[in-house]
């Protein structure tokens, strides 16, 4: 089973502070990977490494490889927007922009250069059935998107991320804000989409995580504490903290 995306003795700070310390993790292609932990625990800021988005933020030093196919991701000569391309990223709260459902799917593909009518068509409406919502907004396509539901406005974000053909796609705690019916139609989404993409998801519902994650690896104050199959991880922790978590005592 081939590596996607290695992390390799990955260390971040904030200014002082020391979020990531020493992280090794296999992203393994064409699965669902879940990170789990208490909240602050680093597992978000690892995520958003992986495409880069810390360099957003003031004062952040990065030391380690983020290996993507082979390559490394922190190589001053890599294009940060060819990096988000293939490296989507889906975020707790909905956010769609404030233009009709065609145009936040149509955005990505217009950036890169996509400007044939015929072809963005086709984009939109593939996009928005591989998320599972074109049967429910076929026919109002230029209505707004923020006069959609939660759990849509939502899948139109899944949508949008892979309008541009990604390989990668970063969820952090996509179904948090959403109502359980919204919640498992996510689920039941990113289970059909690991056939064609490899998935790597934040969340804090443990049960989430049993349910879809083929790996799961538990985050604790900024350290990786345990990595391995999602059943391994669950059933028979190696870890006593992990052990701890995973049965409530603690997060």
């Amino acid at each position: 089973m081939e590596n996607k995306i290695e992390a390799r003795h990955l260390n971040l700070y904030y200014g002082q502070k020391h979020a990531l310390k020493d992280v090794s993790l296999d992203i393994k292609e064409n699965k669902i990977t879940a990170f789990i932990g208490p909240s602050g625990c680093g597992k978000s800021t690892f995520l958003k490494t992986l495409n880069r988005m810390n360099d957003y933020v003031d004062n952040v030093k990065i030391e380690g490889d983020v290996i993507l196919d082979g390559e490394d991701i922190y190589d001053s000569r890599v294009n940060t927007t060819l990096l988000r391309k293939k490296v989507g990223m889906v975020f707790q709260q909905p956010n769609p922009f404030p233009m009709s459902i065609y145009d936040n799917v149509a955005y990505g593909p217009r950036i890169h250069g996509i400007k044939n009518k015929k072809q963005l068509d086709k984009i939109v409406e593939d996009s928005l059935k591989a998320a599972a919502l074109y049967d429910e907004v076929s026919d109002r396509l230029h209505s707004s998107a923020l006069g959609l539901s939660g759990g849509q406005q939502q899948r139109l974000c899944i949508a949008r991320a892979l309008a541009v053909q990604p390989e990668v796609i970063l969820l952090d705690e996509p179904t948090s804000a959403l109502d359980p019916i919204s919640t498992l139609k996510i689920e039941e989404l990113l289970l059909q989409l690991k056939d064609q993409y490899t998935i790597a998801i934040v969340t804090h519902n443990m049960q989430q995580a049993s349910r879809i994650a083929d790996y799961t690896a538990f985050f604790l104050v900024g350290e990786m504490v345990e990595y391995g199959p999602t059943k391994d991880v669950f059933g028979m922790p190696k870890d006593k903290r992990t052990e701890d978590y995973i049965t409530g005592r603690f997060g």
